[in-house]
């Protein structure tokens, strides 16, 4: 099994009950993130849209390679990072 760090974005950390990094498993970001979901319910929902496309005020890393869909291979030991987006006005 691939097992992998996530490194979670501040705005993120309700869910994981504070937690700034978690571990997460699974040989695709699509993975991953299903199993974050799991462990973590709603957690999916806040970066990924209806049609399995990474929001656009998320960014997701594969350690420092920006992926640019869920698809992304992980590998055991990576870093996975998820990053929102600051906006205002």
């Amino acid at each position: 099994m691939t097992r992998c760090n996530v490194r979670i974005a501040s705005p993120l950390r309700s869910y994981t009950g504070n937690a700034a990094e978690v571990r997460g498993s699974g040989s695709s970001l699509r993975e991953v993130l299903a199993q974050l979901d799991r462990d973590h319910p709603g957690m999916r929902f806040r970066m990924i849209d209806e049609q399995d496309a990474i929001r656009p005020h998320i960014r997701l890393f594969v350690n420092s390679d920006e992926a640019l869909s869920i698809d992304a291979t992980v590998q055991n030991g990576d870093t996975v990072h998820l990053i929102c987006a600051l906006s205002g006005g």
